[in-house]
């Protein structure tokens, strides 16, 4: 018989092996586990996350503000870089939708190439936040929301202290707009990042109907061609009128530096003259200021600023060949239809199929509202004021390019879906 130790019933009450020995006495080839500890995560904190992230977009969209707007200040004789990083502050402000009040009256209008940078600084911070929340393809739309909330409110903060900062100056803005402003700007802009980063977007797209999945890439890639033609013309524009943009800016006296500097904020609002010149082809035009209206069928212009961008104005309306321009946006509403029959024609396997009438109109009918939707929401963006009196308006009516977006685009969308499926037979 074997004899039981006195503290065996203390380790089988324990859960340890009755016959395992003190880990001094181990025999030959035996080993006892070390203990666990508690694993130590690797994520940092949500707040910390979004705070850092928040900052990195930030600085990122606003240096080569600074940078810009301090070569435009340049003069032959010195340079104010302290003027310079305030104005870089007030430009970042701008560029987000804050509205500056200055001597002259409210400035508000838009660089959309800046709005354009930050906005996508600010995906990219929510797809950082999103990974540092370890939400990377859970389709967690909750955890989505948190991210791009976690970031609003860092960017928020930011945004009230520039605008404190910017208020040092001679220039006035509203803290509460700005923080505000940013709050909004950064959730969406984090949320388009966070939705992508967890996959909610597969998920939403995945639950649509087919006709609502079909009918929004059709309308984007409509809107994506129009505003290609509109920058098109725009560019040619610009082109033509060259030596009267030269004049206006050898007008400024700021050498070589700061007219470069003044080139790069032209260019800054070179997506704004993109949509401008597709609400012109689409039809209603734009103002550049109260009381002017420029159209296909009408010019009404008044006293401009030295613009250099403002030089490829038209000079009076469109007559001759030049009517051909009105063709251009049911041209492109074609182009994504019969786009969209080529698509569906594919059947799974790479092998032709014809895609039933209602399955090939519908999201093409529907494709005109995205369009319209979308080219909306550019010309609200894209106006603004240059301050008070006459300048006060600037940029196209949004509703009005809309409605006239989303009937082109309809029809010619479905013209081109037609097209597409009739000469899919041959």
């Amino acid at each position: 018989m074997s004899s039981v130790t006195p503290d065996q019933p203390r380790r089988a009450a324990a859960g340890v092996p009755a016959d395992s020995r003190p880990s001094g006495r181990q025999t030959a080839g035996s080993r006892v586990p070390a203990p666990r500890r508690p694993e130590r995560s690797g994520r940092a904190p949500l707040a910390v996350a979004a705070g850092v992230a928040a900052v990195w977009a930030a600085v990122t969209s606003y240096l080569p503000v600074a940078l810009v707007l301090g070569l435009a200040q340049l003069s032959e004789g010195a340079a104010a870089v302290p003027g310079a990083l305030r104005a870089g502050l007030a430009g970042w402000l701008l560029g987000h939708g804050v509205p500056l009040q200055t001597t002259a009256g409210p400035l508000g209008l838009v660089p959309l190439a800046l709005g354009a940078l930050a906005f996508w600084r600010l995906i990219r911070a929510g797809v950082h936040v999103s990974r540092a929340m370890s939400a990377r393809g859970r389709r967690s739309p909750r955890q989505a929301l948190t991210a791009a909330v976690a970031v609003g409110v860092g960017y928020a903060s930011l945004g009230v202290l520039a605008a404190l900062l910017v208020g040092s100056g001679g220039l006035r803005v509203s803290p509460v707009r700005a923080g505000l402003t940013c709050a909004l700007v950064g959730a969406l802009g984090a949320l388009v990042g966070a939705v992508r980063t967890t996959g909610v977007a597969g998920l939403l797209a995945e639950h649509a109907p087919a006709p609502l999945r079909d009918a929004v890439r059709t309308g984007l890639v409509a809107g994506l061609l129009l505003f290609g033609a509109g920058a098109g013309a725009a560019g040619l524009a610009v082109a033509t009128g060259g030596g009267d943009a030269a004049d206006m800016l050898g007008a400024y006296r700021t050498g070589v530096a700061g007219q470069a500097g003044i080139t790069l904020v032209s260019l800054a609002y070179a997506p704004n003259a993109t949509v401008w010149s597709t609400a012109y082809l689409l039809g209603p035009g734009f103002a550049v200021g109260t009381g002017t209206a420029v159209r296909t069928s009408e010019v009404t212009v008044g006293a401009l600023p030295a613009v250099p961008l403002l030089a490829g104005l038209p000079s009076g309306p469109v007559d001759g060949l030049g009517a051909a321009l009105l063709a251009v946006p049911v041209l492109a509403g074609m182009a994504a239809g019969w786009l969209l029959a080529r698509r569906l024609s594919r059947a799974p396997g790479d092998e032709r199929a014809e895609p039933r009438w209602s399955a090939l109109l519908v999201p093409a009918a529907l494709a005109g509202p995205v369009a319209g939707l979308l080219v909306a929401l550019a010309a609200g963006a894209s106006g603004g004021s240059l301050g008070g009196g006459r300048l006060a308006e600037i940029g196209p009516v949004p509703w009005q390019v809309g409605l006239v977006a989303t009937a082109v685009v309809a029809v010619g969308s479905l013209l081109g879906a037609a097209a597409g499926r009739l000469l899919s037979r041959r």
